[in-house]
């Protein structure tokens, strides 16, 4: 019997995920995110520590510019969440480089 093996993100990949439900003034909807944690920690928990992405770039400090080859934009470091990305239906869309994971961190 041949299993199959299941995605697991790692710290670095780009996920689209549903942010929904969410309060105030969070980011919402299907979105791309930036994996912080790594993938044993997602892999026990089932949870990924990540940073919501958007396009609508207003020139704040803590936005971090990335660009991959199926994305763009800046990654929100001040909205760090934990999510079930199980049930957010993760989906890696690319990877980022090092650097943009130190300088999120950094923030």
């Amino acid at each position: 019997m041949v299993t199959k093996r299941r995605f697991v993100p790692d710290r670095g990949d780009i996920l689209w995920l549903d942010f929904n439900p969410v309060r105030g003034h969070e980011q919402g909807g299907r979105r791309p995110a930036l994996v912080l944690s790594t993938r044993e920690y997602n892999a026990i928990a089932k949870l990924a520590i990540v940073c919501p992405v958007t396009s609508h770039i207003k020139g704040y400090p803590f936005e971090i510019p990335f660009k991959t080859k199926n994305i763009s934009g800046v990654i929100l470091a001040d909205h760090i969440r934990n999510v079930d990305w199980v049930e957010r239906h993760a989906d890696k869309i690319g990877t980022v480089s090092e650097a943009v994971i130190t300088e999120v961190r950094e923030y």
